[in-house]
């Protein structure tokens, strides 16, 4: 049962894959507690992942994107707009692929271009997204966009490779747009680091396994769930946060 902590709220979801994605897990909570969203992922990962299902199970457009391009994110505003019936509330960024992992390069021997991919889609893709929905007023004052990060983007964590290079810059974007959006806009621009989470991108890390078992011993609390960091999104992009920017959290 929600507490409509976004009832009347419009929002755009990127980056739901399958029933394992947080960003899935984001897109039926943000729905349970009052707001209306469209889903959007790249042509391939709808082709390949069960979208689909997740937009008719929320009533939700689902609108084929790559987040690296600029013209297909014009697209996915532009048509959120029309479908939700005015301007966006929030926004989440789970975006994230490093082809030098899936090729399992190490660190010290990294495949350049492939680089250039794993920050193009992990972390400049969110610049990208920022700046379309800034040059097109597409986002409401007091709007809330977040992003995913992870704790590699501050310490050293063995096996996440160039993820963590590309983590860090999507961290660093935050706090420099969020200071222009801020300023300009009232748009709030958070990260959240979340706990190691067993999803399919996940899966692709070296040694994920023991990770997520030293993480749970770790922390006083445990790790997160993909559900508990639903939770999370859901409060930052309501307006119990609506002075909160520029954080990682």
């Amino acid at each position: 049962m929600g507490n409509n902590l976004l009832k009347g709220k419009r929002g755009i979801v990127f980056g739901a894959l399958n029933d394992m994605s947080i960003a899935w897990k984001v897109a039926e909570r943000v729905v349970e507690e009052g707001a209306i969203i469209t889903l959007s992922n790249t042509p391939l990962a709808v082709r390949m992942g069960t979208t689909n299902d997740l937009a008719e199970k929320l009533n939700a457009k689902l609108i084929p994107a790559d987040a690296t391009s600029v013209e297909d994110l014009e697209t996915v505003f532009t048509e959120s707009i029309e479908a939700l019936g005015g301007k966006i509330d929030f926004v989440l960024h789970s975006i994230g692929m490093s082809p030098n992992v899936r090729k399992k390069r190490t660190y010290d021997d990294l495949d350049y271009d492939m680089l250039t991919s794993t920050l193009d889609i992990s972390a400049i893709s969110f610049h990208k997204m920022l700046q379309v929905a800034k040059k097109m007023n597409a986002i409401n004052d007091y709007g809330s966009v977040v992003a995913l990060s992870y704790m590699a983007a501050q310490r050293t964590v063995f096996g996440y490779n160039d993820m963590a290079d590309a983590k860090s810059i999507l961290e660093s974007i935050a706090r420099s747009f969020g200071y222009i959006y801020g300023r300009e806009h009232s748009v709030r621009v958070n990260t959240i680091s979340q706990s190691p989470t067993p999803t399919t991108a996940g899966s692709g890390v070296k040694g994920m396994e023991g990770l997520l078992d030293f993480s749970e011993r770790m922390s006083p609390l445990g790790n997160a769930t993909a559900a508990d960091c639903a939770d999370y999104c859901v409060v930052m992009f309501s307006d119990l946060t609506r002075n909160v920017t520029m954080q990682n959290l």
